[in-house]
């Protein structure tokens, strides 16, 4: 008996001290209170599906996001949001999440667990990529917990997609008292980061230091959210991998008008309908089919200039200086259209060349030089990465050197892969194949050998991310020098590879080529 009672302070202790880490985890918000948990290394505190903005459904569909209603009891976030409504397009985007919803605007946060309210760490805000018409913040190689046992607090947030997120017509416009429509998933991301700038504190983050970066549509993201009223006033620095808003062929950032007369097009041909009530009242998931049962139309729906968001094309805004005066780093992957083809030859890649530029040829052939078929398949597959996003990043990166009054650090990523089951080594340095690196999220990848060599490269990319994040500079002792991207230095350009290092660019005379014209053709 006198045993038992000698135990009942022990377990009196030991539930003081679960109640203070059940304290620990949670959290209060500007719309209520939220309890997370901690990651499975106990380091981290992870808060999942945190509503940022009210649920874009019924009348509030395709309207900008409205803010999310406050909760009064403690709300459960310990499991991702549902993602967006979308078209399944890419084989290797596995999400955590069980369905889809338009009820999807939720964000994520990880941040170390011992770290208090008001601790100014450096804020790091994710957009994922999937052409504005697919993703998630659920996917694996998107988890945060490696930014945080680096010191740093990650969110990343769900926006709207495709139909949902970027359809304008006239009706939209007409209802909207700034007269603009689309762009909704643009809109998403700036709510998120205002989000972010009202509660970061509360997670232990500096609301005055958030870096945001993204990748493909992500980084397109990155350089709108710059460049937009809505947003530019919230961030610090911008990090952008494979993609700006300066597109000239692909998805391109089109005037409201030529969006709304496509947009309307499609309403009426693919679900014969031309109201906005009638529109509204579809199921998510007949829109979803309508898109997705329409050949070519399945990455149709993507941002525009619509006069609110971007009260003017995004290199406009860029050349006029009035986009955000912040670091950036950025910069794209080696084989963004694909790896080098077997089915080039010399023979063929000039007589495409020929076919494809005409009188240019010469000059085409100058820049993107080849002698033998070795060379023309890398030749023609540059190209092919220019063509598809690589330009588009290069002239938002000269765009920020020109008129951003801060200083700008460009990379280029040239680690192949490895294999694996989505990926094989024959794929090369494959578009998205950074991710796993920056975020330390190599396992994520189904079926990869990975080396010690990719470990290495994955810390040391995280840390020069990360670095950037803290002050606007990547460099930091240990590292490769990392030098600021200017004529000055040669336009200096860091190679991320197994040895990475720093040497001035050769490519820029591809780059002043492409500026005077873009074909439709792509040479291959």
């Amino acid at each position: 008996m006198l045993g038992k009672w000698l135990a009942l302070p022990v377990l009196l202790v030991g539930c003081a001290g679960m109640a203070h880490g059940a304290d620990a985890l949670r959290v209060k918000t500007d719309k209520g209170e939220i309890a997370g948990k901690l990651s499975d290394d106990g380091k981290v505190r992870v808060f999942l599906g945190v509503p940022y903005a009210a649920p874009p459904v019924g009348p509030l569909r395709w309207k900008p996001p409205e803010p999310a209603e406050r909760w009064k009891d403690v709300r459960r976030a310990q499991s991702y949001g549902l993602h967006c409504m979308q078209v399944n397009l890419f084989a290797d985007m596995k999400f955590h999440d069980a369905g889809e919803s338009e009820d999807c605007l939720s964000l994520n946060v990880w941040t170390p667990k011992d770290v208090a309210a008001g601790s100014k760490l450096p804020v790091m805000v994710w957009i994922y990529g999937g052409g504005f018409a697919a993703g998630s913040t659920s996917e694996a190689r998107q988890d945060g917990e490696a930014f945080a046992h680096k010191g740093v607090v990650l969110v990343s947030m769900n926006y709207r997609l495709n139909i949902f997120g970027f359809l304008a017509t006239a009706a939209l416009a007409a209802e909207s008292p700034q007269h603009a429509a689309g762009n909704y998933g643009l809109m998403d991301q700036a709510a998120a980061l205002q989000w972010v700038k009202r509660n970061a504190a509360a997670f232990g983050g500096d609301p005055n230091n958030i870096t945001l970066f993204g990748e493909s549509a992500g980084s397109a993201s990155v350089s709108a959210q710059m460049a937009s009223p809505m947003a530019k006033d919230t961030l610090a620095h911008a990090i952008g991998e494979s993609g700006g808003a300066f597109f000239r062929t692909g998805l391109v950032f089109d005037s409201l008008a030529v969006t709304e007369k496509r947009d309307e097009a499609f309403a009426q041909d693919a679900m014969g309908k031309s109201t906005l009530p009638e529109l509204r009242a579809m199921p998510a998931e007949a829109l979803v089919k309508a898109v997705e049962g329409q050949k070519g139309t399945a990455v149709r729906f993507g941002p525009n200039v619509d006069g609110l968001f971007l009260p003017e094309p995004a290199p406009a805004i860029y050349a006029a200086g009035k986009q955000a005066h912040i670091p950036l780093l950025a910069g794209w992957v080696r084989d963004e259209g694909g790896p080098p083809s077997d089915a080039v030859t010399l023979s063929s890649y000039r007589e495409t060349a020929g076919k494809t530029w005409g009188p240019r040829a010469n000059n085409f052939l100058r820049v993107y030089r080849a002698g033998t078929d070795t060379e023309a398949r890398r030749s023609a597959a540059d190209y092919e990465a220019d063509h598809f996003i690589a330009f588009s990043t290069w002239e938002w990166v000269e765009a920020q050197v020109k008129t951003g009054g801060a200083p700008v650090y460009r990379f280029h990523f040239e680690q192949p892969s490895p294999g694996g089951r989505y990926h094989p080594a024959s794929s090369g340095v494959f578009h998205s194949s950074e991710i796993e690196y920056v975020f330390g999220n190599l396992p994520a990848r189904p079926g990869a050998p990975w080396t010690e060599a990719d470990h290495t490269l994955s810390e040391q990319m995280q840390s020069y991310w990360v670095n950037f994040a803290k002050t606007g500079n990547p460099n930091a002792p240990g590292l490769p020098e990392w030098p600021a991207y200017a004529a000055a230095d040669g336009w200096q350009v860091m190679h991320l590879h197994a040895a990475p290092a720093a040497a001035a660019d050769t490519t820029r005379e591809r780059y002043d080529f492409l500026k005077t014209a873009v074909p439709v053709a792509a040479v291959r």
